[in-house]
């Protein structure tokens, strides 16, 4: 049945419900709308930047029904690396599950990076004076704390990932709070001419702006298809917890960003000067409750930076375990911890890059920084997991799939339709920085990676690995 027990010496399954909900709505939220909001505003020019957080909702609400058919049926620590595995094994052999695991070695960090740089950002208010090497100091810092309480085994996580998601919970619900007790219809809903010409290319730039930004926050989702062989009844469990996550974000982040926009004038967000461009959260607070209710809920939202790195991290560092272990990456990746049975250097390796990551986000710019990480992750992960959806379906019509996607295939042709605009929008919207040509020179290097983990292996590489009959470590014998 889905939830027996992995092979011993693996993964074990304690992660119910509500803590997999939990961990996805950490990771989701984290400091991701407090920081953006003044960036999608830009983007659109107006109050009407609302329409960026529900585009990005829809994505990821149809990108979401893919993770949900493929993680209910493949529950594998990894996540796309077992879906990519199983489906194109007979093409590609190895490539592009290795490609994955490659890619995602960067693009969780990355994703994490820009947590960490939020956190010095709202850090700023309580501390005006931390800017430079104080901030580069604090960052890196707090890179090693979530390395270090990792550190342990999945049953104290999931206890102290709850926690966190309380937290996170009281502190969107004490800015919305705020907002509604001073909220001007006026200053949310008064958008300048031309707003919604949807003739003028204006527009539809900060469309996809905006489209890549709301992603962004929404990113997470999946958190738990990376740690399928750790939860419990995964058929089940799975799926709920990503669509549960999502709606409940999508309600929350709509009633943020209005109740936001309600408070502050948008002009203030456009303003490098004004600390509503950096911390516009605790502009609603100072604002609406006075600066000893603002530096409190600052405090809650720096908690809640901490604890996306922290469940974005425990996810991402399960990637590269079971492709190590099943031969398909560098074999130093399949080490668990003997006492508390955790990937160390998948672990180690993601909080390094993560530094790395900060330190490019703290001396270019945030935007930047969410271009790169979401085109390093469409080819590989995004687009090609859609395409294994479809390919499973036709190949093996038989594999048990507890859950099945709603209105097939319409979401998934959503899906990779909003994720092409993300990627071919991706050099526009960092004019000079070329993402693109960075994502794909990253691409690149993986192929010769490949190829040098295949001379160390010493196998071919592009054959067939297996039939389709053998499961992934980690997968339910009745899911294959």
């Amino acid at each position: 049945m889905s939830g027996s027990p992995p092979p011993p010496g693996g993964f074990v399954r304690r992660v119910g419900l509500f803590q997999a909900t939990a961990i996805n709505m950490s990771q989701m939220c984290g400091i991701g709308p407090f920081v953006t909001i003044p960036l999608m505003v830009a983007a659109f020019g107006g109050p009407q930047a609302v329409v960026g957080f529900v585009a990005g909702a829809v994505l990821a609400l149809c990108d979401g029904l893919v993770w949900a058919e493929l993680g209910a049926a493949l529950p594998g620590s990894g996540g796309s690396y077992v879906y990519l595995r199983q489906a194109f094994q007979h093409r590609t052999g190895r490539l592009m599950p290795f490609l994955f695991v490659w890619t995602a070695m960067l693009f969780v960090p990355l994703i994490m990076s820009t947590g960490v740089v939020g956190f010095v950002q709202y850090l700023g208010y309580l501390a005006p004076g931390l800017d430079g090497t104080a901030g580069d100091l604090t960052g890196l810092g707090v890179i090693a704390l979530v390395v270090f309480l990792l550190w342990r085994g999945i049953e104290h996580i999931a206890r102290i990932t709850a926690v966190m998601w309380t937290v996170m919970i009281a502190s969107v619900v004490l800015v919305i709070t705020a907002a509604a007790t001073d909220f001007s219809p006026r200053l949310a809903f008064t958008y300048p001419a031309g707003a919604f010409d949807l003739t003028d290319g204006h527009f539809w730039t900060g469309f996809a702006a905006g489209l890549t930004i709301g992603i962004y926050d929404y990113l997470g989702y999946n958190t738990t298809a990376y740690m399928g062989a750790e939860i419990k009844d995964p058929g089940r469990v799975l799926p709920r917890s990503i669509l549960f996550s999502i709606l409940g974000i999508m309600a929350i982040y709509l009633l943020l960003q209005i109740g936001t926009l309600g408070v502050v004038d948008w002009h203030r967000m456009s303003d490098p000067g004004d600390i509503a461009s950096t911390s516009v959260a605790s502009a609603v607070l100072e604002r609406t409750w006075g600066r000893g209710a603002a530096d409190t809920v600052t405090v809650l939202i720096l908690i809640t930076a901490f604890a996306s790195v922290f469940t974005g991290l425990l996810g991402g560092s399960r990637v590269p375990y079971d492709a190590a272990r099943d031969r398909v990456f560098f074999r130093p990746y399949a080490r668990l911890h003997p006492r508390h049975r955790f990937p160390t250097l998948g672990l180690a390796t993601m909080g390094v890059i993560t530094a790395a990551g900060f330190l490019v986000g703290r001396h270019t710019d945030l935007a930047t920084l969410i271009q790169l990480l979401t085109t390093v992750m469409v080819i590989v992960q995004a687009l090609a997991q859609i395409v294994a959806l479809t390919v499973l379906r036709a190949r093996r019509p038989a594999l048990r799939r507890p859950y099945r996607m709603w209105l097939y295939p319409l979401p998934s042709l959503v899906a990779f339709v909003g994720w092409c605009v993300i990627y071919g929008y991706a050099d526009r919207g960092s004019p000079g920085r070329h993402p693109i040509e960075w994502s794909l020179a990253w691409l690149a290097l993986g192929c010769a990676a490949f190829l040098i983990w295949a001379r160390l292996e010493r196998v071919w590489p592009f054959g067939a690995k297996e039939t389709g009959e053998a499961r992934p470590a980690g997968l339910d014998p009745e899911t294959v």
